[in-house]
């Protein structure tokens, strides 16, 4: 499917009922190449249904990481925070966190956790999903949380760690215990400082960066995962039929909690794209598309990328790639034939959400495939990576196009 285009693919996904529609958005350095697309038709919560607008509000899930990303990088900036500095005197909790090893016990942390360990998954910091040994510790020592109760960032995550921080890699709860120290640094709800700082630049409407749940009657008419499959707006298609993590969030969760529009969340990608100073400095920008997995976090980062979750993991990217981490997502370290170049920014949101920005092509876009439930998981995949691919081959024809007319 993946060498299909994205009409002919997607169209078959919403006539065989894998998904309700999409939404597309992609753009090129110049701004003159664009594709937006907003395919099928999405459920309203009576039932009724509607044609996918590209102003629809979508659930980000882990897309929400470069947005916090971003803000915790601006508390940089102000002189706020530091890469590399010491966290605890915004986040006490964490400096408390001790290491689970391999027989079960509990070690101290050997070094402070630092704000580029989060933003990189080099913490310890790890989704217990994705780590056997956390679940079984959780399942031994967590009492349930009992129906309708929710709880911060804080308490939520304040498992063991699952390695010394900085020496592996593990996909976590990080951006989760950034946002909060967004939080924490500035005095304000990270909602707002999102807003402030990150939406406004960029002409996004305030109603229209919103962290769950999603406020305001005319914003919740527009919002695709409110419908009867889903009527708490939780999310469910976009997590492959879960929704806990924002039932039982209590604030902002920085690595999932967020709902924005994809002409919103491409313009996000645009400022990093040309690197316009509307968001972050330069100089910040580019070390963000820096590979920032050090040594000692190097044969970790290999080890996840090559496990079983590695498929899930590398975005799209074969199984060999050479990858590297920067500061909001993966990276490729050398250029794939077709699409993505060199050093291109990529991440995702749940098992529907795709985006990347890739600088040296000039070339950013984010897919987001409105699922049904059940989801077909291998079509979830295999939609994103079509999206991933078809893009560059639709900016290829345009230049081409663009070279025969001048």
């Amino acid at each position: 499917m993946a060498s299909e285009s994205i009409e002919a693919a997607f169209q078959a996904a919403i006539d065989s009922g894998k998904i309700n529609g999409a939404v597309i958005c992609a753009t090129d350095a110049s701004g003159d190449f664009t594709y937006n697309a907003a395919l099928g038709a999405r459920t309203l919560l009576s039932g009724e249904r509607k044609p996918q607008q590209l102003d629809d509000v979508l659930y980000l899930a882990s897309a929400t990481k470069l947005i916090a990303t971003i803000a915790a990088l601006q508390c940089v900036e102000d002189g706020l925070l530091s890469l590399d500095g010491d966290l605890s005197a915004f986040a006490p909790e964490l400096a408390r966190l001790q290491v689970l090893e391999g027989d079960d016990t509990l070690v101290p942390a050997a070094r402070p956790i630092t704000l580029a360990m989060l933003l990189t998954h080099t913490s310890g910091l790890s989704y217990d999903f994705l780590v056997p040994q956390l679940a079984k510790w959780r399942q031994e020592n967590e009492a349930p949380l009992a129906e309708g109760m929710r709880r911060p960032v804080e308490e939520a995550f304040a498992y063991p760690l699952a390695f010394q921080p900085g020496t592996g890699w593990m996909y976590g709860t990080g951006l989760d215990w950034a946002g909060r120290i967004v939080e924490r640094a500035t005095g304000e709800r990270l909602q707002e400082f999102v807003r402030r700082r990150i939406a406004a630049p960029l002409g996004i409407a305030p109603e229209d960066a919103q962290f769950f749940p999603v406020e305001g009657d005319a914003v919740r008419a527009r919002l695709v995962n409110l419908n009867p499959d889903d009527p708490e707006g939780l999310g469910r298609a976009v997590l492959g039929g879960g929704g806990d993590m924002n039932k039982r969030s209590d604030g902002d969760f920085g690595g999932h909690g967020m709902f924005m529009t994809g002409e919103g969340y491409v313009k996000v990608l645009r400022s990093l794209l040309v690197n316009d100073g509307k968001l972050l400095r330069p100089e910040t920008v580019e070390k963000m598309f820096e590979n920032h997995i050090g040594p000692d976090a190097e044969e970790g980062f290999r080890a996840a990328m090559e496990s079983p979750s590695g498929e899930f993991f590398r975005v799209g990217m074969d199984s060999g790639t050479k990858l590297g981490h920067g500061l909001g997502g993966l990276m490729p370290l050398e250029d794939l034939e077709g699409w993505y170049g060199e050093r291109t920014l990529s991440w995702g949101g749940g098992m529907s959400f795709a985006w990347f920005v890739d600088r040296k092509n000039g070339l950013c876009g984010l897919g987001a495939v409105q699922l049904s439930l059940p989801v077909d998981f291998g079509a979830a995949a295999s939609l994103k990576q079509t999206f991933r691919l078809d893009i560059y081959r639709k900016h290829a024809a345009w230049r081409e196009k663009l070279g025969q007319t001048l």
